[in-house]
């Protein structure tokens, strides 16, 4: 069938993406911005790619008509502390709008779960979202998660972090707020199982796993997974802007999507409604199963999607496009080149740059600055990689955006999203004659931005001259 997939760039869009293209179906991608969008040549001839911003006005003729499902998968609480259910709303507005324009029969939307009386405003902003949905002419089948754990997840991840960096935590009192977490694997069965299934149609359902469990007994239960010796001591003075500050610093997450995290995390979110099982005959695995799962597809380094690839993770929401011919006019640039004698060999330590492997030289200064970037409101060296060898255009890398990873003309271009006075890309290029050009271009803002450059001059000498001679030297 063919089936229209919103937000197939994110984290759960790009799992689904793989799993429906497996089943056999068309698939008509929508994202924001084409050139983040990459997925694998085999799927050319299964999926084709539209660019839609549902913020935006909607633009006639700019879907095909005939499409049989849609996946609603636009989210915004990452985007915002303040308005992003102002923007979620203008969004399910914009996709009804659109889906007039089409012979769509059924929108499947993965929701939260929202069974308390008393909602923090993302899961508020969830059910709004769904009530928008239910005023369309199309069949809506709503399934609504608990919080989802798999390798790449913002759960997991979160979870992982505090585990591995904090064997002694001092944690607020929202840590023994009971949740039922749920693993992507079962979250992909039920989104799939209820394609055009008449039972599911004009419908609500939650879906969780078999566990409920506080947030503390998820900590505890990854830790003993992983033999780390964890103690946690819950104090009731932690308020919610220092709770969001906890774990900004210690864990990946950003600032917004911190905050937003912590207003949900002191609301129950316990499944009531296990009809779903029942109808598709799926039996979820424990937390702990989810867990050992997730760890098998880092070890094998097979992680399909993390949600640190998203925009939303990074300091810049605007189109990357205009940052990816890199400017000359009012830049300041460090040039490095040397000789390459095995291109291929420097080439493949340049795609491992960054995450595990480190920056080839100085990683104590590079992981200072991820710690100061922290400190000043960055993202910090935190997100790491998705994968250690290899990169998409979009992909998140330390705190750096990867602009271009073109391997075959060998050359790799990143932008800074860390907290600078100003713009910055970093570019390695072999050419002509096997030189390796490694170029770093900053424009800054305003005379604070000159200061800053001429600051880090002494350290680029060391950290950029080090840098590539590790790239060479060791080929």
């Amino acid at each position: 069938m063919r089936i229209l997939l919103t937000g197939a760039n994110g984290y759960i869009g790009r799992r689904l993406l793989s799993t429906l293209i497996e089943k056999g179906h068309y698939i008509i991608c929508c994202v924001r911005d084409k050139s983040r969008f990459t997925f694998p040549k085999e799927y050319n001839t299964h999926i084709e790619v539209v660019e839609i911003d549902f913020l935006e006005d909607p633009i006639p003729n700019r879907l095909p008509k005939t499409i049989d499902v849609t996946y609603y998968l636009i989210h915004s609480m990452s985007s915002s502390t303040s308005d992003f259910d102002k923007q979620e709303e203008i969004s399910a507005r914009n996709f009804n709008i659109y889906l007039k324009q089409t012979y769509v029969k059924q929108v499947i939307y993965l929701s939260g779960i929202v069974n308390e009386k008393n909602l923090s405003k993302h899961l508020w902003s969830r059910k709004n979202v769904e009530t928008i949905l239910y005023e369309a002419s199309y069949n809506l089948t709503v399934l609504r998660s608990g919080i989802i754990v798999g390798s790449g997840s913002s759960s997991f991840e979160i979870i992982r972090d505090l585990c591995e960096k904090l064997p002694l935590m001092i944690t607020p009192k929202w840590v023994n707020t009971k949740t039922q977490p749920i693993a992507i694997r079962d979250v992909l069965t039920f989104m799939t199982g209820v394609l055009l299934n008449e039972k599911c149609y004009n419908q609500s359902f939650d879906i969780s796993g078999p566990d409920i469990l506080t947030y503390k007994e998820m900590l505890q239960i990854y830790a003993k997974s992983r033999a780390i010796n964890l103690t946690i001591i819950t104090v009731p003075v932690m308020t919610p802007k220092l709770s969001s500050y906890w774990l900004y610093f210690v864990t990946s997450t950003s600032y917004k999507l911190a905050l937003n995290l912590v207003d949900s995390m002191r609301i129950p979110v316990i499944a009531k409604d296990k009809r779903l099982q029942t109808i598709l005959n799926i039996q979820p695995i424990s937390y702990k199963r989810a867990l050992e799962l997730a760890f098998t597809k880092i070890e094998q380094n097979q992680v399909v999607s993390s949600w640190k690839d998203s925009m939303i993770s990074g300091r810049f929401k605007e189109d990357l496009q205009k940052y990816i011919t890199v400017p000359t006019h009012g830049c300041l640039k460090d040039k490095k080149q040397l000789k390459v004698k095995n291109p291929d060999k420097v080439l493949q330590r340049i795609w491992s740059i960054g995450g595990n492997t480190g920056w080839y030289y100085g990683n104590w200064m590079w992981k200072l600055r991820g710690y100061v970037d922290k400190l000043v409101g960055g993202v910090g060296l935190r997100r790491g990689r998705t994968h250690q060898q290899i990169i998409h255009s979009g992909d998140a890398l330390d705190f750096w955006r990867v602009l271009v990873a073109d391997k075959k003309n060998k050359r790799l271009l990143l932008f800074a999203e860390m907290r600078v006075p100003g713009e910055a890309w970093l570019e390695f290029e072999i050419k002509e004659n096997n030189i390796l050009y490694q170029t770093a271009t900053f424009r800054p803002k305003g005379i604070w931005g000159r200061i800053y450059w001429y600051t880090m001059v002494p350290f680029h000498y060391f950290i950029f001259g080090g840098m590539i001679k590790k790239i060479v030297n060791n080929s």
